[in-house]
């Protein structure tokens, strides 16, 4: 007996309980609807629910059917990778180490970090709150 047998009645009780909960909401939502402070929104649910329900017990059967299939039988001629020259080269971005001018913006940027950093310091130790 597989280990999947097994757990068999398990689900078998779970869809139950579900399908019942489902239908006990079902007959709430209906008689909802009937009192006097009923709605339209309750009739919509009250025919909702027994398909919910429905979809419980649709769920199992596909379940156990998926189960029980023999798994599909694997072809060695099939193709399982992409051969190198199928797909097109990803472009890549421009090599750009020879600007300049953005070499000195970040070093601008650097000195700019470095001196707010021992400004802070500064100001901590006049202070008394740095570690």
């Amino acid at each position: 007996m597989s280990t999947t047998r097994r757990r068999r009645p398990a689900l078998i009780l779970l869809v139950i309980v579900a399908a019942s909960g489902c239908l006990a909401l079902a007959w709430w939502q209906w008689t909802r609807f009937e009192s006097t402070s009923g709605s339209f929104q309750n009739l919509g649910y009250a025919l909702q629910w027994p398909a919910f329900a429905g979809f419980c017990v649709y769920a199992y059967v596909k379940f156990v059917r998926y189960e029980d299939a023999p798994p599909a039988p694997h072809k060695a001629d099939t193709l399982t990778e992409i051969p190198a020259g199928l797909l097109p080269e990803r472009p890549s971005a421009a090599k750009t180490d020879a600007d300049v001018t953005l070499r000195e913006y970040n070093a601008y940027l650097a000195e700019l970090a470095r001196a707010d950093a021992e400004s802070a310091r500064n100001d901590d130790k006049m202070t008394g709150t740095g570690t």
